[in-house]
């Protein structure tokens, strides 16, 4: 059977993986993969402990992170493709060359 624990485990694993990449990673799509896998992991978390507690608020409140993740991605990715037209690069070192 799987528990309340199990869940919360996958979801501290699964935001693991998330900061690790976060971390390691110098490609700017790779750190938005990383921080989706990072949200996918609180929702995870939310939705197991609303569940646990029979209570539809972690639910809801998952929901409402994932309807802003959906909107970080799509601001975020036309800013990734108007950064790879200008530079041709998608590494985060060309940042620190950024002029005003």
């Amino acid at each position: 059977m799987v528990t309340l624990s199990h869940y919360l485990v996958f979801s501290a694993l699964l935001f693991s993986v998330g900061l690790f990449g976060m971390l390691r990673r110098k490609n700017i799509l790779m750190l938005f993969f990383s921080t989706e896998i990072m949200l996918n992991a609180i929702n995870v978390a939310f939705v197991a402990t609303a569940h646990a507690l029979k209570n539809i608020d972690g639910q809801i409140f998952a929901l409402f992170m994932v309807a802003v993740a959906a909107a970080e991605v799509a601001v975020g990715l036309g800013l990734v493709i108007l950064w790879h037209r200008k530079h041709k690069s998608l590494d985060i070192d060309t940042l620190a060359r950024m002029r005003g």
